[in-house]
């Protein structure tokens, strides 16, 4: 299961196939069949095959990681809060306006349910099974991050397909700094919570 061509055809089927199963015409049922057999194998192969070991690791430089993040997040948070501004001002932070405890109640679900599973499979598992394939980092960030953008395909939404890109990008940058499930699954979390905040989310899929 470790050999070059292995892995090769579990990234293909696991990170391509799949995501595009999703906008195909098929059942719904069968589309949770794949992506719950997907994230079953993906558990297996990170347990029983990496015997990867979830920890929270030691001497992480939170001071440095919370500095970055807050620079990151405060441009992004401009730049899409201008966006809404100019073309939905009229939902603009409609979330926390609307009903505040349910905008606080899916921050939780998304952070523990969504982000967290998409950082385990996506920077945990996608860079301990195919790092050593490339040989250059810069493409294989580039790679990864065009994978989590595919992986969002089923929105059929060119916008959010650069948005998801942008973010793998600092997703995958993080995690190649810190190789730290946590520090990159806290970055996604403020982010994805961001733009659910600030009224982006019903084309991510988020309920308004």
């Amino acid at each position: 299961m470790k050999s070059i061509r292995y892995r090769g055809i579990e990234m293909f089927l696991v990170f391509v196939l799949a995501p595009i199963s999703m906008v195909l015409n098929i059942s719904v049922r069968l589309k949770m069949t794949i992506a719950v057999i997907g994230f079953l194998y993906v558990l297996f192969v990170i347990v029983g095959v990496e015997r990867v070991k979830i920890h929270i690791a030691q001497h992480i430089d939170w001071k440095r990681f919370w500095k970055l993040t807050f620079i990151k997040f405060t441009g992004i948070a401009i730049i899409t809060a201008l966006y809404m501004f100019a073309f939905q001002r009229e939902i603009l932070f409609n979330p926390i306006v609307k009903d505040y405890r349910v905008w606080l109640i899916f921050c939780c679900v998304y952070t523990f349910l969504s982000v967290y599973p998409q950082e385990l499979i996506y920077r945990t598992f996608f860079f301990q099974r195919y790092q050593n394939l490339f040989k250059n980092d810069n493409l294989f960030i580039l790679v990864n991050a065009a994978l989590f953008s595919l992986a969002h395909l089923f929105f059929k939404n060119t916008l959010v397909m650069i948005l998801t890109f942008v973010g793998g990008l600092l997703f995958a940058l993080t995690f190649m700094k810190t190789k730290s499930t946590l520090l990159v699954s806290i970055e996604h979390a403020f982010y994805g919570c961001w733009l659910f905040t600030v009224g982006m989310g019903e084309m991510l899929g988020f309920p308004l």
